[in-house]
C-alpha cells in the first residue's frame, strides 16, 4: 500500500536529516575549540610581551585600561592605606585548597581613582561563617607587580557582598565595589610581588590553555566519527535487513490454471 511507503520514505528522511544535524554540530564544536586555541595561543604569546615591556605608571595605567584590556603589564606605584576593609572573593581554589583572593582598595595620588590590590590566596575554613583573619597593608608601600581584569561571568557577575569585616563577595565587580567603598576604582587589580605576608598569589591570566582547546577539539571530531560510523553501520544492517525480507518474500503466481 502507498500510505505505508509514505511513512517509512519520511522515517528515513528524518534519520537523515538528524544524522546531518548531530554530524555537523560536533564537528562545528571542534572547530570552535581550534579556533578557542589559536586565540589563547596570541593571547599568551600578547602576555609575554607584556611581562618583557616596560613598567607602567599609575596614569599609563588608567589611561591603557580604558582602551584596551591591562592584563599582564607591569605596575610600580606606591600606595597608602586609608581603609582596612577587606573583601573576599569567594569559591577560589588554589593547589587543591578552597578558598579565597583577598583584596584591600588603596590610595595613590589624590584626585585618582583607588587602586585594588590583591593581597593573596587565603585557605577557606571548613565552616563558612568563620572567615579568615587577613594581614592588611597599614603604611604606605611602594607595590610592584602585575595587573589583571578578571572576566565578568554574564550568568553571574554580582558582586553579591555580605555584611561584616572581612567582606565576603561572590564576583569582582569593580564598579559595583566602587559603590560599595565610596570612591571610584582603577579597572584593574594589581597583583604585587614584593609584600611581605604569607600568602600565595595564583596566577591564571588564561583560565583554559590552548592546549586543553586542542585537546577538546580532538574529543569533538572523535565523537563526530564514532556517531557516523554508528549511524553508518545501524543505516547499512537495516537494508541488508530491508532486502533480506524481500529475498524470502513470495511472489504471487497470477497465471492462470489451464
Amino acid at each position: 500500500m502507498a500510505l505505508p511507503r509514505v511513512k517509512i520514505k519520511l522515517a528515513w528522511l528524518f534519520i537523515v536529516l538528524v544524522t546531518v544535524i548531530v554530524f555537523s554540530t560536533l564537528v562545528k564544536l571542534g572547530f570552535w575549540q581550534l579556533e578557542r586555541a589559536q586565540f589563547k595561543a596570541q593571547w599568551q604569546q600578547e602576555l609575554n610581551n607584556r611581562q618583557s615591556s616596560s613598567v607602567l605608571s599609575y596614569d599609563e595605567l588608567l589611561k591603557l585600561a580604558t582602551d584596551e584590556p591591562a592584563t599582564g603589564f607591569k605596575l610600580q606605584v606606591m600606595v597608602t592605606p586609608q581603609s582596612e576593609q577587606i573583601f573576599l572573593l569567594d569559591n577560589q581554589i588554589y593547589n587543591g585548597q578552597v578558598g579565597y583572593l583577598a583584596y584591600q582598595a588603596l590610595t595613590v595620588n589624590e584626585n585618582t581613582p583607588w587602586l585594588l590590590v590583591e593581597l593573596g590566596f587565603i585557605a577557606a575554613s571548613l565552616d563558612r561563617s568563620q572567615l579568615p583573619e587577613v594581614q592588611t597593608i597599614m603604611q604606605p608601600l611602594l607595590l610592584q607587580g602585575r595587573v589583571y581584569q578578571k572576566q565578568l561571568n554574564p550568568m553571574s557577575s554580582e558582586l553579591m557582598a555580605e555584611e561584616g569585616q572581612p567582606t565576603r563577595i561572590q564576583n569582582l565587580n569593580l564598579p559595583q565595589l566602587a559603590q560599595l567603598v565610596g570612591q571610584p576604582l582603577a579597572p584593574a587589580v594589581l597583583q604585587p610581588n614584593n609584600l611581605n605576608n604569607p600568602y600565595p598569589h595564583p596566577w591564571q591570566p588564561i583560565p583554559l590553555s590552548s592546549q586543553k582547546h586542542h585537546g577538546y577539539a580532538v574529543q569533538w571530531f572523535s565523537m563526530a566519527l564514532v556517531f557516523a560510523v554508528l549511524m553508518g553501520y545501524l543505516v547499512l544492517r537495516k537494508l541488508k535487513k530491508t532486502e533480506t525480507e524481500h529475498s524470502h518474500k513470495p511472489i504471487a503466481n497470477n497465471s492462470e490454471t489451464l
